[in-house]
């Protein structure tokens, strides 16, 4: 895995890049980052993208060396760009051109996936009608993009949802299956019993916070996951 820095309305970002082993031209996946920038986990991620034949190109939307520990700088990096989406749609726009630009990457097969705010991202990039065949939110937030109020859905999209997320309440996932029923999209639910927010996140473990690991419900979305992407390539 290699760092890439990419620059974006002249601001620079960091992203991270791995080409699957034994492929000279792969598809690309983009991985867009939780709450607390791009870190452990994204990698983690990216390498098991990687191990299903595909590569991985984990975005930055905070920019180089912006990341949080705790809830109040995380709080800090995230919230101002769920309120402009605009900006966020932007940012994301030069992650997913970045990753197309590496070698090894066929340009024209794209998909993204994203964890808690990266669920977010990768929705709006669905919102946005970024150049991507598909995305998958992992445990993601729901909360519509203002300045997309009626979006026409190109992408396939894919939601694995914890039913026990206190970010994304029951009537938070009625709303995005009549927005998304509106958008004309094709779409998927995939709901995990016993699963709170977070449940493919290594180490989360704070049932206050609802941010809990579950072992099963992270092997069985990603297996939903590799299915997602070979229909997509």
């Amino acid at each position: 895995m290699s760092a890439v820095d990419y620059t974006v309305d002249g601001k620079t970002y960091e992203g991270y890049f791995l080409r699957p082993k034994g492929k000279d031209v792969a598809p690309v996946v983009v991985i867009a980052h939780a709450w607390g920038g791009l870190g452990d986990n994204e990698r983690e991620k990216a390498q098991r993208v990687s191990e299903m034949g595909y590569a991985a190109f984990a975005v930055d939307v905070y920019g180089k060396g912006m990341r949080g520990a705790t809830v109040e700088e995380c709080q800090a990096l995230m919230n101002p760009l769920v309120e402009d989406r605009a900006e966020l749609q932007k940012r994301l726009a030069g992650g997913l051109a970045a990753a197309k630009q590496q070698v090894g990457v066929d340009p024209k097969k794209a998909a993204a996936i994203g964890f808690c705010f990266g669920g977010l991202c990768v929705l709006d990039m669905a919102r946005a009608n970024h150049d991507v065949l598909g995305v998958a939110s992992f445990h993601g937030l729901f909360r519509p993009a203002e300045n997309v109020p009626a979006p026409k859905i190109t992408a396939k999209v894919l939601m694995e949802h914890g039913w026990h997320d206190p970010m994304a309440t029951p009537e938070d996932v009625m709303a995005i299956t009549k927005e998304l029923e509106g958008a004309g999209a094709d779409w998927q639910l995939h709901v995990h019993g016993k699963s709170m927010h977070s449940f493919t996140t290594l180490g989360a473990d704070n049932k206050e916070m609802g941010t809990v690991y579950n072992a099963d419900a992270d092997r069985r979305s990603f297996e939903s996951l590799e299915n997602y992407l070979a229909e997509l390539f």
